[in-house]
């Protein structure tokens, strides 16, 4: 899948999830919740729900293996970010990246570290 106005809007919980299926890759809901209940209050069955909505929303595809099904990200994670950071843009910077940076940045106290990473990245995609 790529990147698009039609790749889904994700929840802030859903990111959660999606992030345990990019590092496993292919996961069962009860391996997503043993992966999640260390670091967070949820039940199983809010789990069992954020993964059947990522399905329906078609960012995980199912396979039934046995009785069980296994889901794995139809996009990747840099996908999913660039459609999130997309997203954001269009709902506060009407779409524009410039905008967004010269705020970010005049808002922020950079590091020269930071500053020089940023330059270089400008740079690499002026190459580009």
């Amino acid at each position: 899948m790529s990147t698009s106005a039609s790749t889904p809007q994700i929840t802030e919980a859903e990111w959660i999830v999606m992030r345990v299926f990019w590092q496993k890759g292919s996961a069962t809901v009860g391996e997503v919740v043993d992966s999640l209940a260390k670091d967070s209050d949820w039940k199983p069955r809010t789990i069992q729900s954020l993964v059947r909505r990522l399905h329906q929303k078609g960012v995980l595809n199912s396979e039934k293996r046995g009785r069980e099904f296994h889901y794995s990200p139809t996009l990747t994670e840099k996908e999913g970010e660039h459609a999130a950071g997309q997203s954001f843009l269009g709902r506060f910077f009407d779409g524009q990246l410039a905008p967004f940076l010269a705020t970010f940045v005049e808002s922020e106290n950079l590091s020269s570290t930071e500053i020089a990473q940023l330059k270089q990245i400008l740079e690499n995609n002026k190459e580009a």
